[in-house]
């Protein structure tokens, strides 16, 4: 099912947005979470934008629960009459205001009477273990206890869409785990709350996600369950978050070519046939260096020479150092971890000329095709 015919209730959304290359199709399943995943400047922020109605689209629709929130030719609804709510890095309480004032302003803007909005913002600060707080002003609570507020103050508005903004990234690492059980608590509990989640953390998209989709140039070049993205990554954004090679080409009857000509052995995937576009998937553990050829049978034996050496552990003999190689002649990256004593017995360097050996029955072949025009 695509975008165009999803669900009555839920979200459809066609976002197109020409000034900044946006065309990427959503689609959201009452009480369902997206997470959406991309690297820098891929348009998750202007995806965000386009559902608040903080950013007006150049085409395409936007649905909600049925109701047409946008579509290109008419003025899209306002960001207060959408049903959304918004939920930033920072948690911007209003500074005048009480705790409890904060979360009930969205009840209280919507229409609810004093006591109603009361009533709310002191359930919602009960949920997200922040009642004590209730009387206090936003300067006297910490960053974690804030952002908890602010959780309270988006749910309490009692939105049909909650869009987090990388919710947990201006945290510290002890208050991240606590806000992140928090949004768990509220968005896959008993009464699941819709989301769309944009973020850079791989936890906070296998804690909160039920699916996941990569964005890269505006466009949505992978899409599935969280475990199935990251089992079987098929976009250079989706191999890196789930820490594995991968190598793009063609298929072959025994793996996949690359354009600059390198050849891979593998197991294709039974939907993946000769020819089609592909992905070839590896983890850099897989990978085995050497200073000589080693001859032998490996089928997948490449020269390369060493980019550079990153630490993976603390330094030890028996430590994880991640080497980053180019083949040679066709110019593709692989990563390969290997023991710091092995750093040290073949005197890698950058610059360094080695040979990588990764076994065929440790590489995996999906075809590929973009999700969205």
């Amino acid at each position: 099912m695509g975008p165009a015919d999803g669900p009555a209730d839920g979200l459809v959304a066609e976002l197109r947005h020409a000034p900044r290359d946006l065309a990427a199709d959503l689609r959201l399943a009452p009480g369902e979470v997206l997470a959406v995943l991309g690297p820098n400047g891929a348009g998750k922020s202007t995806v965000l934008s386009l559902l608040a109605g903080l950013l007006s689209p150049t085409g395409g629709r936007i649905v909600l629960d049925g109701e047409v929130l946008a579509d290109g030719r008419h003025r899209p609804t306002p960001p207060h009459r959408r049903g959304t709510a918004l939920l930033a890095q920072q948690p911007l309480l209003f500074p005048h205001l009480r705790v409890e004032a904060n979360v009930a302003f969205g009840p209280r803007s919507a229409g609810a009477s004093r006591r109603d909005a009361r009533a709310a913002a002191r359930h919602w600060l009960d949920v997200v273990g922040a009642a004590d707080l209730a009387r206090r002003r936003p300067h006297e609570v910490s960053g974690g206890q804030a952002q908890r507020i602010a959780v309270a103050r988006a749910l309490a508005a009692d939105p049909r869409l909650l869009l987090l903004d990388e919710p947990l990234a201006a945290l510290d690492v002890g208050a991240a785990p606590e806000v992140r059980r928090v949004l768990r608590q509220v968005l896959r509990g008993e009464q699941r709350r819709s989301a769309v989640l944009v973020t850079h953390d791989l936890l906070d998209a296998l804690a909160l996600a039920d699916r996941v989709v990569v964005l890269d140039g505006g466009r949505v070049v992978e899409e599935g369950p969280v475990a199935d993205v990251l089992a079987s990554p098929r976009s250079a954004f989706g191999a890196r978050i789930a820490g594995l090679d991968l190598l793009a080409g063609t298929a072959t009857a025994d793996g996949l070519r690359t354009a600059g000509g390198t050849a891979l052995a593998g197991l294709r995937d039974p939907d993946c046939a000769p020819g089609d576009a592909a992905v070839a998937t590896f983890s850099p553990a897989a990978v085995a260096v050497h200073r000589d050829d080693p001859g032998g049978s490996p089928r997948n034996r490449w020269a390369a020479v060493v980019e550079d050496l990153t630490s993976r552990e603390p330094a030890s003999r028996g430590a994880l150092v991640r080497v980053r190689a180019r083949l040679l002649p066709g110019g593709e990256e692989v990563l390969a971890d290997v023991t710091a004593s092995s750093v040290a017995d073949l005197d890698l360097v950058a610059g360094s000329p080695v040979h990588l050996v990764v076994k065929a029955t440790a590489v995996a072949v999906h075809a590929v095709g973009r999700t969205s025009p």
